[in-house]
């Protein structure tokens, strides 16, 4: 069966024929691509059409699909155990190659998404400082827990509105929201309510709404001002956690958090998530501690295993220099093929091995309401040309995209002409 035929059965038995919205194409328009294999770069469909690949499961594969070195271990683990239900070795060997090169994490515990990470961390920062309120800011996504999944009311820190409906004003009463690269209107919020939050909770380079990096400065002000009012300091480090750099944000800036979350990268590609941070923080779960919190199937062998393979690649390799330069190579590249197609209206945001297309705009753009008001719009003809030639983005204009060292420079010239071809064409 074709892509087409696959969806609409889907959508009999699944919400939205997805189990994820942004794969539902929702944002771009048309009918998802359905795949059955992946390798390196490349996914081929169920049409058995092959595709060059930069959404790379939106983050981590780090070193591309079923990277040799990767499968290896997994099929090794996977003849010896799916899950125990028990300890094993596997996530302690983990844990303890994080621990011991990250000096912020002193204890770290593994669970099965980015959002159960959040969600556990801020239980534990409300426990440590027995306050009740959360500071986030608005366009920074922190996985679909209840609480975080608001957006700024009528005011900068006012009453905030949810993202989902489902989820009651009770449950977000103590949700503060403040616009981000805002120095003052953070500074008025912790002068009026600082000793009544527990956790300020930031994605230290935004990747979830577009890539907006934020100045230095602006994350050294939120170090400061939870440090003079007591609130811990929580960097999401889902996306950029060994990505960006093997340190994450926190290793380039320069900044400790109290707590922080990582995802994607530390399971080589199998479902994980896992929250760290200080010692007396992390001996408050249970059972050292009274904050509860487990899962069935955390610290799955599978991705313990995958995940350790994948960070001592990246530890004892550092293709981050290399990523870097690669993605530079490729935005650059599309960027003055766009021009020299008569579309001069475009630049690219690229950070490490992350990198995000949008209409240029006269200053960086560090808030959501900088975005040019056309972005959805101009991406998604721009997807659709260069799906038809065999190269697959994210499929909304707000997610971010991701190169990996199976990427190589062949490759990216390929997709470079596969560009100047698309944009050659009409749709």
């Amino acid at each position: 069966m074709n892509s087409e035929e696959l969806f609409l059965r889907s959508k009999k038995v699944v919400p939205g024929g997805v189990h994820s919205p942004v794969r539902s194409f929702a944002s771009v328009g048309g009918t998802p691509v359905f795949f059955s294999e992946a390798s390196g770069a490349y996914l081929k469909s169920v049409e058995g059409k092959e595709y060059i690949d930069y959404c790379l499961s939106f983050g981590p594969l780090l070193f591309g699909h079923r990277h040799p070195e990767i499968q290896e271990v997994v099929e090794d683990t996977v003849r010896k155990a799916w899950s125990f239900g028990a300890c094993e070795p596997y996530s302690l060997e983990l844990a303890e190659f994080i621990t011991n090169r990250i000096p912020w994490v002193e204890k770290i515990r593994f669970v099965n998404s980015g959002t159960e990470a959040v969600m556990s961390a801020l239980r534990v920062a409300r426990a440590a400082t027995g306050r009740s309120k959360i500071l986030k800011f608005d366009g920074c996504y922190h996985g679909h827990l209840d609480q975080l999944l608001v957006k700024a009311g009528s005011g900068l820190a006012g009453l905030s509105s949810s993202d989902s409906k489902g989820i009651g004003p009770e449950i977000i009463q103590n949700t503060l929201v403040l616009p981000l690269d805002d120095e003052i209107a953070l500074e008025e919020l912790f002068l009026k309510q600082g000793n009544e939050i527990a956790c300020l909770a930031i994605e230290p380079i935004p990747a979830n709404y577009g890539l907006l990096p934020q100045r230095t400065e602006f994350l050294k002000k939120c170090r400061e001002l939870t440090t003079k009012y007591g609130v811990l300091l929580l960097f999401d480090e889902v996306i950029s956690g060994f990505r960006v750099s093997f340190q994450g944000m926190a290793g380039l800036t320069g900044i400790t958090p109290d707590l922080v979350c990582y995802g994607k990268i530390i399971g080589g590609g199998f479902p994980v998530g896992a929250y760290a941070g200080k010692k007396d923080l992390m001996d408050l779960v249970a059972p050292s501690g009274p904050v509860y919190q487990a899962g069935t199937l955390s610290a799955n062998p599978i991705g313990m295993r995958a995940g350790l393979k994948t960070l001592t690649k990246a530890w004892n390799e550092n293709p981050y220099p290399d990523l870097e330069s690669k993605t530079k190579q490729l935005t650059s590249g599309i960027v003055k093929l766009l021009a020299d197609s008569g579309d001069e209206g475009w630049e690219a945001v690229t950070f490490g091995s992350l990198y995000w297309l949008k209409g240029k705009t006269k200053e960086s753009v560090r808030t959501i309401a900088d975005i040019p008001t056309d972005h959805k719009t101009k991406f998604s003809i721009f997807f659709h040309k260069l799906l038809d030639q065999g190269v697959y983005l994210a499929p909304s204009g707000y997610e971010v995209g991701f190169l990996s060292t199976a990427h190589t420079n062949e490759i990216i010239e390929t997709t470079l002409s596969k560009t100047k071809q698309a944009l050659q064409k009409k749709i």
